[in-house]
């Protein structure tokens, strides 16, 4: 009976995991104690982007998801593999950003043209409809330091970080994923920034 307790709580959570993933699978290896894979499948989930259709925003794109990577914990944004479908799709267009999010950590981001032409920042533009997209609303009117402020800080802002609240509130949107159901993004809505 010892071995068939870990093994049946290591299957529970990796089907928990994998479900939470949009579908990717992400292995542990057979010698982790059962409460260590809990964990551990809390602690990051990865969530992947395809930036393919970015068109010339895509160095700004992989920066904005790096900003993300940098300022979080409990989730990852990995660039898609070859073959494998992408949580976001990230597309180029001449309208304003905006973002349709699906579920949480699922949906697709506009790199609108006319907010770059009228001089707002593609990195801050990137990493604000990713904001979104992990679960976050716009917070305008609002100061530069807020990066869910969008374009309200003005063309002159740059900043592409979230700052302390935002931080948290993806940090408490992915780690308690496993105590919800469905996301905290608002499903099939257009947010226009």
């Amino acid at each position: 009976m010892h071995v068939r307790k870990p093994t049946i709580g290591l299957a529970a959570v990796l089907t928990v995991t994998f479900s939470l993933m949009g579908g990717q699978a992400v292995a542990t290896p057979s010698t982790t104690a059962p409460s260590e894979v809990a964990d551990s499948a809390v602690a990051a989930r990865v969530v992947t982007y395809d930036a393919s259709g970015s068109a010339e925003f895509r160095s700004a794109v992989d920066r904005g998801a790096a900003i993300w990577n940098e300022s979080v914990d409990a989730v990852e944004l990995r660039p898609v593999a070859t073959g494998q479908r992408a949580n976001i799709r990230v597309l180029a267009d001449n309208g304003w950003p905006r973002a349709l999010p699906t579920t949480l950590g699922n949906g697709t981001v506009y790199i609108g043209r006319q907010a770059v032409d009228q001089g707002y920042n593609t990195i801050r533009i990137s990493a604000h409809e990713l904001g979104h997209i992990l679960g976050l609303p716009d917070r305008k009117p609002g100061p530069c330091s807020s990066l869910m402020s969008g374009s309200t800080a003005g063309t002159a802002c740059t900043n592409p970080y979230p700052d302390t609240v935002e931080k948290a509130e993806v940090e408490d949107n992915f780690s308690s994923a496993l105590a919800r159901t469905g996301g905290a993004a608002r499903s099939g809505v257009v947010i226009v920034d």
